[in-house]
């Protein structure tokens, strides 16, 4: 059986974890946008975190810049 590896359609994935969101980059631009905008972020596993307070307006300065966020 051959396996298919299927490419994010997102730049950034947001993934919920309750009190907590990780923004995880799927490219290297969105990658190097994150750490160039986000000031001393905190990294976790390949994702930024972010409290769930921000993570709205976080996700929308993205797409404003043109990333597509899911």
């Amino acid at each position: 059986m051959k396996t298919e590896t299927i490419a994010p359609t997102a730049d950034i994935e947001i993934e919920n974890c309750g009190s907590l969101f990780l923004f995880r980059p799927n490219s290297e631009a969105a990658r190097e946008h994150l750490e160039a905008h986000c000031g001393e972020a905190t990294w976790f596993g390949g994702a930024l975190v972010c409290e769930h307070r921000y993570a709205e307006d976080l996700a929308a300065a993205l797409r404003d810049d043109g990333f597509a966020v899911e």
